[in-house]
C-alpha cells in the first residue's frame, strides 16, 4: 500500500484531496498534516511513498518543508500544491528537488496521473539504492591480465566524463560490470543506474520500454507510464544487447541522443532527459550496419569510447583469481567454509576454452564446490568441471 502524506492548511482541500486519492485506488493511504511544521514532524518518525504539499502555509511555508525533507529523506518524491499566485515559486521548487507541482483547484486527471508518476518513480528510487548497495560486492572487477588492466585504464580515464561508450565482447564476459563500473566511478553515481536487457523485450513492447507510454496508447496502456529514460534522469542508462533493437526504437533513441528529449508512446509531448547512455552487444554491429539491421548514425553515437571485453580463454591467467573469487561468494551465500581448489585442479581448468566466459566458468565452480571434496581437486573437475 502506498503511503502518502498530504501537508495543507485548509482542512477543505485536505478532504477533497483525501476524497480523489483514496477513491482512486484502495492502495492508497493518506495521512494529513495541518502544516509545515507538523509534516516534517510525520516524515522524521514515519515513512511515506509521496507527499503532497501547499506552498502557502503558516509556520513553515512548502519551500521551507521541501528543503528539509530533502535533507531528512531525499528519497521520497514530493509535489507541490500552488495556488495562482505560487506558480512561479511552484516551478522554482522543481529546480530544488521537487517532482512536480499541481495548481488549486486540482485537475482530477493531472492529480492522479502526477501521483501515479512519482510512485512509479519512487519504486525505481528504491530499487536502485538497495541494488547500490550490492554493487560494491556484485561488480568486481576480477584479474591482472593485460587486457583487465587496459580495461581499468579505461575506465578511469572516461567515467567522469559524459562521453558515450559501447561495451563489446561475447555473452558472459562481464560487459554489464564494465557498464556498473563506468557508473560508480562517474560524477552521476548517486543517480540512478536504469539497466535494459533490448533482447529480452518484445519488439512491439521496446519503445514503451525505454520511452514510456500515455493511457490509451495500445489496448493494455491503462495509465500513464513513465519509461526507463526519465527514470535514469541525472544517472546512466546501461543498454544492454542494443544490437538487437528494433529499427524503430533506434530512431527514438538516436533522437534522445541528438536533442535530449523524448516523447512517450501515443504522446506529442516533449520530455527533457539528462542521461549519460553505456551501451553494450555482443554482435559485430558494423557487419549489422552492412546487412541493414543497424543504423550507422546511431552507431557513431553511440561508439564515442569503445570497449572491447576480451573472451576468458584469452586471459586464463585470470582463472585462479576468478575461481578463488567465486568459490569465496558462493560460500558466503551457502553459509559454509570456502573450498580451496588445488595447483593441479586450477591448471586442469585453464585448458578449457570457455565458451561461455566467465559466467560459465562461475557455474563450473559452483558444481564442483557442491559435488567436489573439502578440497578441489583435478579429479573433481575431470569428474564434475567437463560438462560443458
Amino acid at each position: 500500500m502506498a503511503k502518502i502524506l498530504l501537508i495543507e492548511d485548509e482542512a477543505s482541500i485536505r478532504r477533497v484531496l483525501n476524497k480523489i486519492l483514496t477513491e482512486e485506488s484502495k492502495d492508497y493511504e493518506v495521512i494529513e498534516a495541518e502544516d509545515g511544521l507538523a509534516g516534517v514532524e510525520l516524515v522524521k518518525n514515519e515513512d511515506f511513498d509521496l507527499i503532497l504539499c501547499d506552498i502557502k502555509m503558516p509556520k513553515m511555508d512548502g519551500v521551507e518543508v521541501l528543503e528539509a525533507v530533502k535533507k531528512i529523506k531525499p528519497e521520497i518524491p514530493i509535489v507541490m500544491i500552488s495556488g495562482h499566485g505560487d506558480l512561479d515559486t511552484a516551478v522554482n521548487t522543481m529546480k530544488m528537488g521537487a517532482f512536480d507541482y499541481i495548481s488549486k483547484p486540482p485537475d482530477l486527471n493531472r492529480l492522479l496521473n502526477t501521483v501515479r508518476n512519482a510512485l512509479d518513480r519512487k519504486e525505481l528510487v528504491v530499487e536502485n539504492t538497495r541494488l547500490k548497495k550490492k554493487v560494491s560486492k556484485n561488480y568486481q572487477m576480477i584479474g591482472e591480465s593485460e587486457e583487465i588492466q587496459n580495461i581499468k585504464e579505461m575506465i578511469e580515464k572516461v567515467a567522469h566524463t559524459d562521453a558515450r561508450v559501447l561495451i563489446t565482447g561475447p555473452n558472459g564476459t562481464g560487459k554489464e560490470l564494465v557498464a556498473h563500473w563506468l557508473h560508480q566511478k562517474s560524477d552521476r553515481s548517486k543517480g540512478p543506474m536504469v539497466e535494459v536487457n533490448c533482447a529480452a523485450i518484445p519488439s512491439e513492447l521496446i519503445e514503451s520500454e525505454l520511452f514510456g507510454h500515455v493511457k490509451g496508447a495500445f489496448t493494455s496502456a491503462n495509465k500513464d507510464r513513465a519509461g526507463k529514460f526519465e527514470a535514469a534522469n541525472k544517472g546512466t542508462i546501461f543498454l544492454d544487447e542494443i544490437g538487437d533493437m528494433s529499427l524503430s526504437a533506434q530512431a527514438k533513441v538516436l533522437r534522445a541522443l541528438q536533442e535530449n528529449k523524448i516523447s512517450r508512446v501515443g504522446s506529442d509531448k516533449d520530455i527533457k532527459v539528462d542521461v549519460r547512455v553505456v551501451a553494450a552487444t555482443n554482435k559485430d554491429l558494423k557487419k549489422e550496419i552492412e546487412e541493414n539491421n543497424f543504423r550507422e548514425d546511431l552507431y557513431h553515437r553511440l561508439a564515442v569510447i569503445l570497449i572491447e571485453v576480451p573472451a576468458l580463454k584469452d586471459r586464463k591467467d585470470d582463472i585462479p583469481l576468478l575461481v578463488d573469487y567465486f568459490s569465496e561468494k558462493i560460500a558466503n551465500e551457502q553459509g559454509t567454509n570456502k573450498k580451496e581448489f588445488s595447483k593441479a585442479a586450477l591448471e586442469k581448468l585453464k585448458e578449457s576454452e570457455w565458451r561461455g566466459n566467465v559466467r560459465e566458468l562461475r557455474n563450473v565452480v559452483e558444481r564442483l564446490f557442491i559435488l567436489g571434496g573439502k578440497q578441489i581437486t583435478e579429479e573433481d573437475v575431470e569428474l564434475f568441471g567437463s560438462r560443458f
